[in-house]
């Protein structure tokens, strides 16, 4: 404003109040116009005066969780002596009034604690999956001093989210979720909880990040916090300013294992489907699309025409699952769900396990730099499935050998097979040697790998790989898009540059 101020100062003026007058009015007229032209500046919002009340409304539904689990301690085998030393019956003696030797094995109660919070007044519980374990032994203690035990509805290891139910004679007090996707990082949150073993412990700070992977499963979609999280906090609530849940606090990150102002929560729009397939059946029931994915980068865009890295490339179609009738197919890059867009292959998990099973979507793909609509009626998930991709016997190929892209390759033969413990229906180009100071290297490509596709179409010698490396220079192609399989049949997409 000093600037402006000294700007705007008039003139000596000669005389006349006239001239004052009109200097006056300018002045006027040019402030106006400045302070209409300059943007209003955005103001943060003041902290809260006291999270006081908002505690005082919400504490009595976040609840302690105790778990036990009884193990059997395991016998400890004497030292081995040598027959007849002095020290043998010293020893067996020793060991014998520890409880080891060869005395009976006792049981031991392993104990852990966490938070919790009621979200049903008839006794529903939400809490961490870590927090209980294999636990044998659930109670839940309430702010008042109750103690309540606890059997188990259902949970899921995959979010980390375990649901109880306890018995009580009165309604509970109960606490909502919220809408998790409504936040921004800076907005403020409030976290209650059982660190360190000490009970209702309230915290309060800021959205400092969303959608954090932090590598623990494959739905990861943190919401990070700066609001203190501890060792016993994993299982409680974080709640935004209208004392409702937006997320559930489960991991933190600190060398010390005390907070370091970097938490993690689930956000209440990964774990309220989960709760309620959990409720309602005791188990997880997630849709299933069948297909193993990667991610796009910029040379694999590049080869795809896909103009910029986005979407999840399907590199391998289980036999058994949906997406093989519906026609979807490797080399197909996945950029829309069910009207929800995949920006990156950590989007597709988590939107595909949240659909219902049995739902039929429209699947939008790029194939060959064109955009497709397919539609898949979605299976489901089991634990512990593993996808398979489709393998075709191989036919007879003249043995052939050549080099492109800092690799070697021939054909598959009897000798190949030994050579690299191929299978029997193993088809494509076998690669013999990898050029230690080529692009192929640092893609980490392998000698005993096979070539299967190059530019989305099948080879079956070394023959058809130079011909589709010439041709995809001919189009004006930066990189050439390879699929490349290990000696077990796993694939992957390669992008490497057409020198």
């Amino acid at each position: 404003m000093t600037q402006v101020m000294t700007a705007l100062a008039p003139p000596k003026a000669a005389s006349g109040k006239r001239t004052v007058g009109r200097i006056a009015a300018s002045c006027f007229a040019v402030v106006a116009l400045v302070a209409t032209a300059m943007p209003m500046p955005v103001l943060a919002r003041s902290a809260p005066e006291s999270f006081a009340d908002l505690a005082e409304e919400v504490t009595g539904a976040v609840v302690n969780i105790s778990a036990s689990t009884t193990v059997e301690t395991k016998n400890r085998t004497l030292p081995q002596l040598p027959p007849g030393t002095p020290f043998e019956d010293l020893f067996e003696e020793f060991f014998n009034r520890r409880g080891q030797g060869d005395a009976p094995a006792r049981p031991r109660r392993s104990n852990s604690l966490g938070s919790g919070f009621v979200i049903d007044p008839s006794g529903i519980v939400v809490t961490n999956n870590h927090v209980i374990g294999d636990a044998n032994d659930i109670s839940v203690i309430f702010s008042d001093g109750t103690k309540l035990k606890a059997e188990i509805i259902g949970k899921d290891s995959k979010v980390d989210l375990a649901v109880l139910k306890v018995k009580t004679d009165k309604p509970l007090k109960a606490v909502k979720f919220g809408d998790s996707d409504a936040i921004r990082p800076g907005d403020w949150v409030m976290a209650i909880g059982n660190p360190f073993g000490l009970g209702g412990t309230v915290t309060a700070g800021i959205i400092s990040a969303r959608g954090r992977n932090i590598d623990s499963g494959p739905y990861d979609n943190y919401i990070q916090t700066d609001a203190a999280i501890n060792k016993g906090n994993s299982g409680g609530p974080l709640f935004n300013m209208n004392g409702e849940v937006i997320g559930i606090n489960t991991a933190i990150l600190s060398p010390t294992g005390g907070s370091v102002g970097i938490g993690f929560a689930v956000p209440a729009s990964s774990a309220v489907p989960v709760i309620e397939q959990l409720r309602q059946f005791g188990e997880t029931r997630r849709g299933w699309l069948g297909v193993r994915i990667q991610s796009v980068d910029d040379a694999t865009a590049e080869a795809l025409n896909l103009g910029s890295p986005r979407g999840a490339l399907i590199a391998g179609i289980d036999d058994s699952g949906p997406a093989k009738p519906a026609g979807l197919d490797v080399g197909d890059v996945i950029v829309r769900f069910d009207g929800k867009e995949v920006k990156d292959s950590r989007d597709l998990p988590r939107i595909v396990s949240s659909t219902p099973v049995g739902k039929a979507v429209d699947v939008i793909i790029v194939r060959k730099g064109k955009e497709e609509t397919k539609r898949v009626t979605l299976g489901r998930l089991e634990d512990g499935e593993k996808q398979a991709n489709a393998q075709q016997p191989s036919t007879e190929t003249p043995t052939v050998t050549r080099q492109a892209l800092g690799l070697s390759m021939s054909s598959i033969t009897d000798e190949a097979r030994r050579r690299f413990n191929l299978k029997d229906d193993a088809k494509g180009v076998v690669i013999t040697r990898v050029d230690p100071n080529s692009s192929a290297a640092d893609k980490r490509i392998q000698a005993g790998e096979l070539i299967v596709e190059v530019g989305q179409e099948p080879v079956s010698n070394p023959a058809d790989v130079t011909k589709r490396i010439d041709a995809l220079k001919k189009e004006g192609r930066k990189s050439a898009l390879l699929l490349v399989a290990n000696a077990q049949g796993e694939v992957r997409f390669v992008a490497l540059p057409l020198e």
